[in-house]
């Protein structure tokens, strides 16, 4: 396989652009791109038209407008290029019209109350900075999603405006320190993508796998991760098979595909992937995730995005490694090599630590799910309390700074001053893997983030709550007199004012919660806790006032995740109802049975049969008890039809229908230990877990 001659053979990149626009038609599209210039219909005629050869080169027959609704997953509807003719024939078409604008249906689309049933009209609008590709013979065209109204109801939208207002307030930031050489920045996201491959057959024989991508019911096996020798461990025949298609796909889709090894977990692996720009990081890692599942399907194996699949091993997770770069090539995050550039640095490092004090309930709210509400807390994952890690360098000159003192083990103490900052070294601490936000030489990695989530609303709220920071800072320096004091000034004080969101130390420790909750740190350890803090006025009035998100689209992002959390809870039950009722409780009383008969030939034999009554016993009062919950838990799903308020509701699953189901299990998961596994309904964790060689 030759990579290089493969690589992005079936995106229509700029090197494609350029070798099938006329030039003065690759300008215009150039700069619509860089200064966001509005693209004239002749032109986008024109492009549509090579878009259309060149795809119907690669085999495509239709175009889609691919976007992102409130579902979490993509959504597509294909057209073909056929068009008819007078004769009775077709010729194949495809208008700027058609490229730029498309009509879909936004009111059966999560719209959080947007668009009633009647009123079906959305609309999918060509985003030119994101580059078109050929798929299952088909153009994809990433678009955005808004409603008849003008409503963003997707994940693309506030991605696109948060990434704007960020640039604009670090544009005011730098040209406030006087570089005016920078026209523009972007944000560059890698989000490393965690998953576990199953074997598909044994995978299609739990319902729980089927309806909701994780056991609802298992009991712990003999072995988990505990001797850490599936990390980074030889990678099975069968799973490097997969990654090596997987790979290929991908990089014939322009994805930077990267790294790839086994993760903590049995059956647990990994993909990252090198930097991009966070849009198409975006748009990459969704089709990076749909091609994980229709490929490990071609393998006979089932992948499993959800955050926690498996109960008592690590879940998974999707580290979301966010920077800053300028036009001119410049990580903002990057220590340089003068003092000048040192400040500037400690000024964008104190912009992410305000932000982030400032906005903890806006972080959490997020990566918010019911799926990462299992994992978050637990093995390899960080707690839901939000903190920064800056490594002790780091915040040694940080506290430098407040003391107005370098201190310096080989050098003695240097009085601190704008000229004199010494060159601040990379890489000289080690990284926390138990902190939710964690500095990582010349990134920010945001490890809250759950699997299956898309890494846009974590940038977001990222490139949103840094932009406040930014424009703080740039109303300080814009109308300071002396503006390296000023610098110095807000370094020491955001330092002084927000230090109390870093944290070096072991984010699991029983000492760690006792001490963030002493220092006034939230704990939203639920997402509905996260969810409720969405609409409050400040979070309202940073949205609006850098027009991410209007009042309108933040209460229905709410309402839209109030409403998934509670269906998600629902189907959960459901399946374990259904699985209690036709699978366990039938098969415990097969073994019950088949206990007394042994028990009763015995008799028969003078034999001892202590132990067979012992457990047929036990096994029969767990049946009960089993029975018992699923009466109980059909109740709680009946009344929760009572409940109108989103927000009530999701408590009451919450607080009231998620205990039921875990005492449910606590009940199946003894059963497993003691029944006999020919009895038992559907494979062990044993077999889930390490039967993929």
């Amino acid at each position: 396989m030759n990579i290089p001659e493969i690589f992005a053979e079936n995106v229509f990149n700029e090197e494609v652009m350029k070798k099938t626009l006329p030039e003065e038609v690759f300008n215009s599209l150039k700069s619509t791109l860089e200064e966001g210039v509005s693209l004239d219909l002749s032109v986008a005629q024109k492009v549509a038209d090579a878009m259309k050869n060149w795809a119907i080169e690669k085999g495509a027959t239709h175009y889609t407008h691919w976007f992102q609704p409130m579902t979490g997953i993509t959504a597509e509807k294909h057209d073909s290029f056929i068009s008819p003719t007078k004769n009775g024939k077709v010729i194949m078409e495809f208008s700027g019209k058609e490229l730029i604008k498309g009509e879909s249906d936004a009111s059966s689309l999560p719209n959080g109350g947007t668009r009633a049933t009647f009123e079906a009209r959305g609309y999918t609008v060509w985003d030119p900075s994101s580059y078109v590709f050929v798929k299952d013979n088909t153009l994809y065209i990433p678009t955005a999603f808004c409603s008849y109204g003008g409503e963003s109801l997707d994940k693309k939208t506030p991605l696109l405006r948060s990434s704007e207002a960020l640039n604009k307030q670090v544009l005011r930031v730098l040209n406030a320190l006087g570089n005016n050489e920078v026209k523009s920045v972007k944000v560059t996201v890698g989000p490393e993508q965690e998953y576990f491959l199953i074997d598909k057959e044994m995978a299609n024989k739990r319902e729980d796998l089927v309806f909701t991508g994780r056991t609802l019911f298992g009991a712990k096996p003999p072995k988990g991760q505990e001797l850490d020798d599936h990390y980074y461990g030889a990678i099975k025949p069968r799973v490097k098979s997969f990654m090596e298609e997987l790979d290929k796909e991908l990089w014939k889709l322009g994805i930077l595909a990267k790294t790839e090894h086994n993760e903590a977990a049995p059956a647990q692996h990994e993909l990252a992937p090198i930097y991009t720009t966070v849009n198409i990081a975006t748009d990459n890692n969704q089709l990076t995730m749909e091609l994980m599942k229709k490929i490990a399907d071609k393998h006979d194996l089932v992948c499993l995005l959800h955050e926690k699949p498996f109960k008592g091993v690590s879940g998974s997770g999707k580290h979301n490694n966010w920077s800053i770069t300028t036009d001119t090539g410049v990580n903002l995050f990057d220590p340089g090599e003068t003092p000048d550039d040192n400040l500037r640095f400690l000024l964008f490092i104190s912009a992410v630590i305000k932000a982030t004090d400032n906005y903890q309930d806006l972080l959490r709210a997020s990566i918010a799910s019911a799926g990462n509400d299992h994992r978050l807390g637990s093995s390899e994952a960080p707690p839901a309390i939000i903190s920064i890690y800056l490594g002790d360098d780091l915040y040694s000159c940080l506290t430098a700074f407040e003391e107005n003192g370098y201190k310096n083990k080989n050098k003695g103490v240097m009085k601190l001053g704008a000229k004199i900052l010494p060159t601040l070294p990379k890489d000289t601490t080690d990284r926390n893997r138990t902190s939710p936000i964690a500095f990582t030489g010349n990134k920010f990695e945001f490890r809250m983030v759950g699997a299956s989530d898309s890494v846009a609303d974590c940038n977001v709220t990222l490139n949103t709550i840094v932009a406040e920071s930014l424009s703080i800072f740039a109303d300080k320096l814009e109308k300071s007199k002396n503006v390296n004091k000023t610098l110095h000034d807000i370094i020491v004080e955001t330092f002084k004012e927000h230090k109390r969101i870093l944290f070096n130390g072991n984010n699991y420790s029983e000492e760690w919660l006792n001490e963030a909750k002493a220092r006034g740190l939230m704990n939203l350890a639920s997402t509905p806790e996260a969810l409720e803090t969405l609409t409050l006025d400040k979070n309202v009035s940073l949205f609006e006032k850098h027009k991410v998100l209007s009042s309108t689209e933040i209460s229905a992002r709410q309402h839209i995740m109030f409403q998934n959390y509670c269906r998600i809870i629902r189907i959960e039950a459901l399946t374990m109802i259904e699985m209690a009722k036709k699978q366990i409780y039938p098969a415990i009383n097969e073994y019950v049975c088949k206990l007394c008969e042994t028990i009763k030939a015995k008799k028969a034999l003078k034999a001892s049969y202590k132990t067979d009554a012992e457990i047929a016993k036990k096994l029969s009062e767990i049946n009960e008890k089993i029975y018992e919950k699923v009466n109980y838990l059909e109740y709680l799903l009946s009344k929760r039809k009572t409940i109108s308020n989103p927000k009530e509701k999701a408590f009451f699953f919450k607080n009231e229908v998620l205990e039921c189901m875990a005492s449910l299990r606590l009940y199946v998961d003894d059963a497993e230990k003691i029944t006999d596994e020919k009895y038992w309904p559907f494979p062990s964790y044993t077999k889930l877990l390490f039967s993929v060689n």
